[in-house]
Protein backbone atom coordinates (compact mmCIF):
# COMPACT_ATOMS: atom_id res chain seq x y z
CA UNK A 1 0.00 0.00 0.00
CA UNK A 2 2.64 2.40 0.49
CA UNK A 3 4.74 1.81 -2.80
CA UNK A 4 1.28 2.53 -4.30
CA UNK A 5 0.85 6.26 -2.19
CA UNK A 6 4.28 7.20 -3.78
CA UNK A 7 3.62 6.12 -7.21
CA UNK A 8 0.20 8.06 -6.89
CA UNK A 9 2.61 11.33 -5.80
CA UNK A 10 5.00 10.83 -8.94
CA UNK A 11 2.01 10.96 -11.19
CA UNK A 12 0.72 14.34 -9.57
CA UNK A 13 4.17 15.56 -9.80
CA UNK A 14 4.33 14.43 -13.50
CA UNK A 15 1.49 16.14 -14.36
CA UNK A 16 2.39 19.25 -12.59
CA UNK A 17 5.63 19.11 -15.17
CA UNK A 18 3.13 18.72 -18.12
CA UNK A 19 1.34 21.64 -17.53
CA UNK A 20 4.74 23.65 -16.31
CA UNK A 21 5.85 23.22 -19.43
CA UNK A 22 3.07 23.71 -21.18
CA UNK A 23 2.34 27.35 -19.83
CA UNK A 24 6.08 28.21 -20.79
CA UNK A 25 5.60 27.62 -24.47
CA UNK A 26 2.82 29.47 -24.71
CA UNK A 27 4.33 32.13 -23.19
CA UNK A 28 7.50 31.66 -25.63
CA UNK A 29 4.61 32.10 -28.42
CA UNK A 30 3.27 35.41 -26.93
CA UNK A 31 6.56 36.69 -26.61
CA UNK A 32 7.38 35.77 -30.33
CA UNK A 33 3.75 37.10 -31.90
Amino acid sequence: MGSLKKRRKAKINKHKRRKKRRMHRHKKRTWQT
